[in-house]
């Protein structure tokens, strides 16, 4: 039997439920290790801001402990390592992502300082995720008063560390009202065996909220593990190989190509996260700030460019089409999970106050949170489906899909057939537009259109019998991509009407 590998990793409790994933994954395929730990500078120095640290100050001690041969390979959090590693050592794997989203974790209470208005004081430690949480969360939180001030502070240390702040007494200097962190990390202590416990008491009480990729993309490479053996240890890497994730590789290549597509080697006021959606692929979701100008586009392997184009949006349709409620009830229970199509399917219809809400874009987030609905999370308009492995996360403890209700309008309750979602309701119905000018206006340019955009069947039905056989059909990635699909129109996914119109000449 070969001799156990010795895996060096730091001592936090994350770093060892990490390291331990490895372990477990070696045992896996019938392979043993044993964990060292090593103390970094990064672990020893809390008060020096990221910014200013050297780019090894959570590897360099790693380094020399591998270089050594005290140990044959270490566990980093790919994010926490500079781009150029020590002649000598290898990145021998990188295994499957965690989920790559950052989350906020709210102290307990937090209902209440949002009714009282004030300032809410937020820990991150990175210039990135104050920029772009800055700019998202004033819309996001419940509107339960006045609108609360918001206070970025440094915080650094363990994941551990950061949370117990949310529950030191009111007032204390040490305390903060949330956390910006990780979801991959709550994630992994939560998985953990070893830290299972220390994360239920430290989430004890807590309110969660999924940052959208759309809005807060996270650090290149969050989510991902990189495991390093010394270059010529030819057996060792051998053994690791096959812990290696090609998918996981590929999303990190295509994240810092966006990051340097817009010059940020300087700039970490920059996310960009890539992740694989069903229909489109690879797309990288790319936000922030650099040299005082907003950084927000989408990457994606988009089609060939028409050279000329005369497009038409279907929601203009939609716009003139009247919304009329559905009688529905929604079934109480303790702590419903529901989704919300659309915020429409909200406007006549009142949430429980202790509903776990989550919807399908930025957009209805704020309409919701407008109305004074705490959301958990959204779909980034990337289609339910692509949601749904982050609806199984365990550590955001929500219940199976079978559990959860789904609200949307009427023409859209079979479209949800499929989704393993245990009860949709129709909230609301779309009332054609009558005879006149507006609709005629509309026919006549959807007859001459090259280029269609459809944000739901009902709008490519409505006009079908004006538009040219030869139109170019186009629509989102989620249900809509789906039914039209199904009624035999060749639709091209697309992550959203921005894209589209970025696309077209």
């Amino acid at each position: 039997m070969a001799r156990p590998l010795r895996i060096g990793t730091r001592a936090s409790p994350l770093a060892l439920a990490q390291a331990r994933l490895v372990a477990a994954a070696l045992a896996r395929q019938g392979d043993t290790a044993e964990l060292v730990t090593v103390t970094t500078r990064g672990d020893r120095d809390l008060s020096t801001p990221l910014p200013e640290a050297d780019p090894d100050f959570f590897s360099a001690e790693l380094d020399a402990a591998l270089l050594s041969g005290e140990v044959d390979a270490c566990v980093h959090s790919l994010k926490d390592l500079p781009p150029d590693r020590p002649a000598g050592i290898a990145r021998a794997a990188m295994p499957a992502r965690a989920d790559p989203r950052d989350v906020i974790v709210f102290a307990p209470g937090v209902e209440a300082r949002l009714r009282d208005g004030g300032r809410l004081r937020i820990g991150c430690c990175s210039e990135r995720r104050r920029i772009n949480v800055a700019d998202f969360l004033p819309a996001a939180l419940p509107a339960l008063g006045p609108g609360p001030a918001l206070d970025f502070g440094d915080l650094r240390g363990a994941v551990d560390q950061r949370l117990a702040t949310l529950h030191q007494p009111a007032g204390d200097a040490a305390r903060f009202d949330a956390v910006v962190l990780a979801l991959a990390g709550l994630e992994r202590l939560w998985n953990d065996a070893g830290t299972h416990d220390l994360a239920v008491r430290l989430l004890a009480g807590t309110r969660l909220m999924v940052l959208p990729l759309t809005r807060c993309p996270a650090a290149a490479g969050q989510g991902i593990l990189a495991i390093e053996c010394r270059s010529r240890d030819i057996d060792t890497r051998e053994r690791l190989v096959p812990l290696h994730d090609a998918d996981a590789a590929a999303a990190f290549e295509l994240e810092r190509a966006a990051l340097a597509a817009v010059d940020c080697g300087g700039a970490p006021g920059v996310g960009a996260t890539a992740v694989r959606h069903g229909t489109l692929g690879l797309v990288c979701h790319v936000r922030g700030r650099h040299g005082g100008h907003v950084v927000d586009h989408i990457r994606w392997q988009a089609p060939p460019r028409p050279a000329t184009a005369r497009p038409f949006d279907g929601i203009g349709w939609q716009r003139l089409c009247t919304r009329r409620a559905v009688p529905a009830t929604l079934r109480t229970g303790v702590r419903p999970a529901i989704f919300v199509a659309y915020w429409h399917a909200a406007e006549h219809l009142a949430l429980p106050a202790d509903a776990r809400v989550w919807t399908s874009g930025p957009a209805s987030w704020r309409q919701l949170a407008a109305r004074g609905y705490w959301v958990e999370g959204c779909a980034d308009q990337m289609g339910f489906a692509d949601l749904v492995p982050t609806l199984a996360t365990p550590v955001l403890q929500l219940p199976p899909l079978a559990e959860w209700t789904a609200i949307t309008y009427a023409s859209a309750v079979d479209g949800w057939r499929d989704s393993g979602i245990g009860r949709v309701l129709a909230s609301y119905e779309l009332v054609p537009p009558a005879e006149g000018p507006a609709l005629d206006s509309l026919r006549a340019a959807a007859a001459q259109a090259t280029h269609c955009y459809w944000s739901s069947i009902e709008q490519y039905r409505a006009l079908a019998d004006v538009l040219p056989p030869t139109a170019h059909h186009a629509c989102g990635a989620g249900k809509t991509l789906a039914s039209l699909r199904a009624a035999g129109v060749d639709a091209a996914p697309f992550p959203g009407h921005r894209e589209w119109r970025e696309w077209l000449p």
